[in-house]
């Protein structure tokens, strides 16, 4: 059985890489090149015996010239000594290839051996530095062996140009064939194989149990009840996936390597040509035509910006031939990824390297020989070098890329963008790193601001100083809830950055209203998604709602801190939208956090539904003017008044602005609730007591109308509670809050002082104000329901008369005071007077300013 040579060195850029979102791991690849060229053998299309006796013969006769099993650079064989093998096979039309020429070296090879170990990025760790790398004297090569290679490859150049007249009639019956299926129509669904995965696996398992490593019985054993080529295909590429692990000791020089079919599958363990020459082998045996394939693969070490051009090719994967048309796959790819730091394979199937379309293939797999493209316009290896690095996710997600088309992303004015379009939702998040020094260093996301929606993302990128960047993008599926995943890379070069000051943290990454806030209840915003820039520090959100939603808010801004951000931020609940009303005491920028949950499940926790980011640039808001402190979330009128029967509200805002310093606040109580109304007001860090302000405010019903009325003291800030019940046992409950604020320089004086017999139903007309002038006659008017006579209080009683219209009327001396009380018989059966409410008698202040004078 001929064996396959696969040197640590070539190797050791062909591991694939694995990144996610908390772990970025990164490798530099060997200087040190491969010892040998590998001669590529073309199967027939049904297996030839001979061939792999010929394969033993050629083995016997030049393994004595091998100086190391290792294929280390001393003991290459000279040129001499090197056979040149070509094999051919063909396909039910015509020759595909004449094949890939060769020079065999100390280990004869059915195939190219050119490939360096591909690997997978642990999660748990950084990936090694270019100076930690293990056994470096064991990879490089000497000066005689860098002569003899340099002549082999000046051989193969003049073989491959004296087949290319034979391969151009081959080329074009190829390109006359049926059109390739893809692999979506190929296979609609894995889960079409599961009978057969499952098959694979457990016979795999036995056979090793039972100590079987021979290719023909396992390929027959695996392949049982396989009905078609792809069926046999799939139980092969199953096998390879499930029962071998990448040589992780190997590539780092803590075990010797193994290379033939037979060491591979009795090891388990294999580098990248040990998975396609044991897949090779296997399909020749199950009769399936197949071809190991030679080229680069965008490994670990790979950077964005790393050139191929006119280096060694560093890895292998195979191209298999079904229903006459051409496929690849990569089982090295497919089976899992290292984890350098605990130097084991971590096993993770990835069925995306199965029969993948070569039109993305392309993106990480460059063939040396370009017919192996399998694309109708093959691209230059420059072309390669230039894509974007796409990682299977970016194809499960089905995004597209709409900018940039290439690796390479400069800034322009200091600023430069990233775009993506996708068919179903998609949470994104990304990491950029600074190319400077040995290692890359981690720069905050604050340079980045990423807007996404249901089928688009967004990211702007502003680098705060000039130099190269690497980004890295990560993301999932919108229903799923596990750890980001690695898409695509690309390298970002800033000439000169933007004179700009930094966006605020985002720990939710993106900005604006969240990609799956529809699913939350959220349906238009009136700012969109991009910076808002404010030439005020006043501000008002509005998102539409199509469900009940009770809302939190955050406003964050480096100079802010907790509880004075609470105090800029007031929020109204209405059935279908929020509003959140916000004051700026500082100019910069600020981070609006809103999160929701179900109004009626109060058991749900909430979540992020928009991250706005505010510039505000002019007309900063005074300290002392900024919202009351303790505010609830539903200022205004909004769900909580409705519950309540409370509807036809004369202010429907939570901000109420009066320059005459008194309003009134109208509304219907169509449940006839009982109401209890507190008026605040803060001096410095301190809330007014109730009792101060609190006759400020009057009651008035008249049938189901309600109305509030309130005369303000002073200028300033107030906080209108309004409270609601339902019964006489039911404690008073929070209705709304409205905000009060007050430009006026008059000082309106107080109400009278109420008592509980002031019921609903009675009307104050006159006089309204709560303190009277001494020595003074004053009109009453003021309607009491159910009053068998209302009379005014004093030294001695004054009663009223009732009127045609049920107006209590009448005039009385207030004398000097200190008080006057108005007073109602509301029994029957007792003549007892009931205080209703009481005023205040104090002297004019002419009379006050005469006193002064005279004393």
């Amino acid at each position: 059985m001929c064996f396959k040579m696969c040197f640590k060195i070539k190797c050791f850029n062909c591991f694939h890489t694995k990144r996610n979102d908390r772990h970025s791991n990164k490798m530099t690849n060997s200087n040190s090149k491969a010892s040998g060229e590998s001669p590529v053998n073309t199967l027939a299309s049904q297996p030839n015996l001979r061939h792999e006796q010929q394969s033993k013969q050629d083995c016997s006769e030049t393994a004595k010239t091998t100086g190391s099993k290792r294929g280390q650079a001393e003991g290459i064989p000279k040129e001499d000594v090197i056979v040149l093998k070509e094999w051919s096979f063909k396909t039910s039309e015509s020759s595909i290839t004449n094949g890939k020429t060769g020079q065999m070296t100390a280990r004869p090879q059915p195939v190219n051996a050119k490939e360096p170990i591909k690997i997978f990025v642990s999660e748990k760790g950084d990936m090694m530095d270019r100076n930690e790398e293990r056994s470096l004297d064991k990879r490089r090569e000497s000066n005689e062996y860098s002569t003899n290679r340099l002549k082999r490859k000046n051989t193969m150049t003049q073989e491959k140009d004296s087949r290319k007249s034979s391969t151009t009639s081959s080329k074009k019956l190829t390109l006359n064939r049926p059109r390739r299926k893809l692999k979506k129509d190929l296979i609609p669904n894995p889960e079409v194989f599961h009978k057969i995965d499952t098959h694979a696996i457990n016979a795999g398992r036995e056979l090793r149990i039972k100590k079987i490593f021979s290719v023909q019985a396992i390929t027959k054993t695996i392949t049982e009840g396989a009905c078609s080529d792809l069926d046999k295909l799939r139980a092969i590429w199953i096998w390879l996936c499930h029962n071998i692990e990448y040589d992780v000791n190997g590539l780092l020089g803590f075990s010797e390597m193994v290379y033939s079919p037979e060491q591979v599958i009795s090891t388990g363990r294999a580098v990248c040509s040990g998975y396609s020459s044991v897949c090779l082998q296997m399909c020749r045996e199950a009769g399936i035509e197949c071809r190991e394939v030679s080229g680069y693969g965008k490994g670990a070490g790979y950077r964005p910006g790393k050139s191929y051009k006119n280096t060694e090719s560093n890895h292998s994967w195979n191209a298999v031939c079904l229903e006459g048309q051409w496929y690849l796959l990569d089982a090295c790819w497919g089976a899992g990824y290292g984890d350098l730091d605990n130097r084991a394979f971590i096993k993770r199937y990835e069925e995306y390297y199965f029969l993948t379309d070569p039109e993305t293939f392309i993106d990480c797999h460059y063939p040396e020989e370009e017919e192996w493209q399998l694309l109708e316009s093959p691209i230059k290896v420059e072309e390669f070098d230039k894509r974007v690095l796409k990682k299977p996710d970016f194809y499960k997600l089905n995004l597209t890329l709409n900018h940039p088309k290439n690796f390479l992303i400069i800034t322009e004015n200091g600023e430069a963008t990233v775009s993506m379009s996708f068919p179903q939702l998609v949470h994104f998040t990304y990491r950029i790193s600074q190319l400077s020094g040995k290692k890359p260093q981690e720069v905050s996301k604050s340079i980045g601001f990423l807007t996404s929606t249901q089928q688009s993302m967004k990211l702007r990128l502003m680098p705060p100083k000039p130099g190269t960047y690497e980004l890295e993008l990560f993301a999932r599926a919108g229903n799923a809830t596990k750890t980001n995943n690695w898409i695509c890379s690309f390298q970002l070069e800033c000439p000169s950055p933007k004179t700009s000051e930094e966006l605020p943290e985002n720990p939710h990454v993106c900005w604006g209203l969240q990609p799956d806030a529809t699913s939350l209840g959220l349906g238009h915003c009136n700012y969109g998604n991009d910076i808002i820039s404010l030439e005020s520090g006043s501000f008002r959100l509005v998102l539409k709602t199509t469900k009940p939603l009770m809302v939190l808010c955050e406003l964050s801004h480096k100079n802010l801190d907790k509880t004075l951000a609470k105090k800029c931020l007031a929020i109204q609940t209405e059935p279908d939208q929020l509003t959140c009303s916000v004051l700026c005491p500082y100019y910069g920028y600020y981070r609006l956090a809103v999160f929701v949950r179900d109004w009626a499940n109060e058991a749900d926790s909430f979540e992020i539904a928009g991250n706005f980011l505010l510039h505000c640039t002019a007309g900063i808001v005074n300290l002392n003017e900024l919202f009351p402190s303790g505010l609830n979330s539903y200022c205004g009128p909004g769900i909580k008044t409705m519950e309540a029967g409370l509807f036809e509200f004369s202010h429907t805002e939570a901000l109420v602005y009066t320059q005459q310093g008194n309003c009134d606040i109208t509304f219907q109580n169509r449940k006839d609730i009982d109401l209890l109304c507190e008026l605040t007001k803060e001096q410095g860090d301190q809330a007014a007591s109730q009792t101060t302000i609190s006759n400020h405010i009057l009651f008035t019903h008249n049938g189901s109308k309600v109305t509030i009325s309130i005369n303000l003291p002073e200028s300033g800030v107030y906080k209108l509670r309004l409270y609601g019940k339902t019964s006489l046992k039911q404690k008073y409950h929070l209705l709304c809050d409205y905000i009060l604020k007050n430009t006026s320089i008059n000082k309106w004086p107080p109400f009278p002082r109420m008592y509980g017999a002031w019921k609903k139903g009675s009307v104050l007309f006159e006089p309204r104000a709560g303190r009277l002038d001494a020595l003074s006659w004053v009109k009453f008017r003021v309607q009491v329901p159910e009053a068998r006579r209302v009379s005014v209080l004093r030294d001695e009683s004054v009663d009223l008369q009732l009127s045609e219209s049920g107006v209590w009327e009448g005039k009385a001396f207030t004398g000097r005071g200190p008080e006057l009380h108005l007073a109602a018989s509301l029994s029957e059966a007792s003549n007892t007077m009931s205080f209703l409410m009481t005023f205040s008698v104090v002297e004019p202040e002419h009379e006050k300013a005469s006193t002064a004078h005279a004393h």
